[in-house]
């Protein structure tokens, strides 16, 4: 079978990708990664064949609402480069979607760690998500529009988005109780890889650590003022990871470690808690390491997820903003120290990390290619 892999090359959404292509791989598969410059090292350091896409900002997700034409081009050119059997792709990879259908390919989607849109059916939990989807179609529309497409005709509104298999990276306990999944949508578990760092990275002590990774906000409001309170005189150090955060603000004073890496896992599993906006990478790495979440959200996937874990019970909300500093300091605090969430996030982890995610993964990409 011949696999092209088309995710977005943001390492949230390339890392699981690659993840299912190295076991595709393994399986006896031929499998091509498309990605922009800055993703190709990586893909290679996986054992990968990269195909590069001169233009990155086609396959980053901080443009996936302007950039789907692009992407459209860029994938399909892939397509009749390589004329795979099924294409491997993420979720708001609208131009990968779009690419399948032209070319009339099976396409499985790799969403995040919990489901986006509106169940089948189940109770309403208040987190946007039918005005979630309805500004996702109105994105894939204009990129079917730009391929020439007509308008499709589907029972259900969610049904382009979710491809021939739509694989969800959580666990049935983050979604809403009693909710009924759409049918393409299951629950195959995180398909966890990164790259390993060359050498553990040094920490100037050996306080309490908090692993902080920040997500976009979305015109919300950023975390550093909330940041510079809660790590400054008390409990824990924080190792902060930027992400695709903007500009750092930290305070003079404040117990933060800053910088950008292509990995987390290893300072996951040195921390007591991680605090986050609630993005499926730091979520699932919290988890698989059994560590509690302090979560606060802004836009997209957040507001679900956050939701999610505390449901769960693996999580709690990290004071609003304006809360005062010793609030702020005893959140950190009370969730490092917090044995019950503790013991519930190694619940889930453990249910996570059974070691079959990507196998299950590989299985729905090989059932999708027949």
């Amino acid at each position: 079978m011949n696999v092209l892999l088309c995710p977005l090359s943001d390492p949230g959404y390339l890392y699981p990708s690659l993840a299912v292509g190295r076991e595709l791989r393994r399986r006896g598969h031929t499998v091509h990664v498309l990605a922009g410059p800055s993703a190709g090292a990586v893909v290679t350091a996986a054992g990968l064949a990269v195909s590069a896409v001169a233009d990155g900002t086609a396959l980053s997700v901080a443009h996936w609402t302007v950039r789907g034409g692009e992407q459209y081009s860029a994938v399909a050119r892939a397509v009749r480069r390589f004329e795979p059997d099924v294409l491997v792709t993420s979720v708001l990879c609208h131009g990968a979607l779009v690419a399948a259908e032209a070319a009339g390919l099976p396409v499985v989607v790799l969403g995040l760690a919990a489901h986006l849109w509106p169940y089948r059916t189940g109770p309403a939990d208040e987190c946007g998500r039918e005005w979630r989807l309805a500004e996702t179609l109105r994105h894939y529309a204009a990129v079917r529009e730009t391929a020439g497409l007509a308008p499709r005709h589907d029972r259900f509104p969610d049904t382009p988005l979710l491809g021939t298999a739509f694989l969800l990276r959580g666990h049935p306990e983050m979604e809403v109780p009693d909710a009924e999944l759409p049918g393409a949508v299951r629950h195959v578990g995180p398909c966890w890889w990164e790259p390993e760092p060359a050498v553990e990275e040094p920490l100037p002590d050996s306080r309490p650590l908090a692993y902080v990774h920040l997500g976009r906000t979305f015109g919300g409001t950023g975390l550093w003022p909330r940041l510079n309170a809660a790590f400054t005189s008390g409990t824990h150090r924080a190792v902060v990871e930027l992400g695709r955060s903007g500009a750092p603000e930290a305070a003079a004073g404040a117990d933060l470690i800053l910088g950008r890496r292509p990995w987390m896992g290893p300072l996951v599993k040195r921390a007591d808690l991680v605090l986050t906006n609630a993005t499926s990478a730091p979520v699932l790495a919290a988890l698989l390491h059994g560590r509690p979440l302090l979560v606060a959200p802004n836009g997209s996937e957040q507001q679900v997820l956050a939701a999610g874990c505390v449901r769960a019970g693996v999580a709690r909300r990290f004071p609003e903003p304006g809360a005062p500093a010793q609030e702020l300091r005893a959140a950190v605090a009370g969730t490092g120290r917090d044995t019950a969430q503790r013991a519930r996030a190694a619940e889930i982890g453990a249910l996570l990390a059974d070691g079959k995610s990507e196998a299950r993964a590989a299985d729905a990409v090989e059932s999708a290619a027949r």
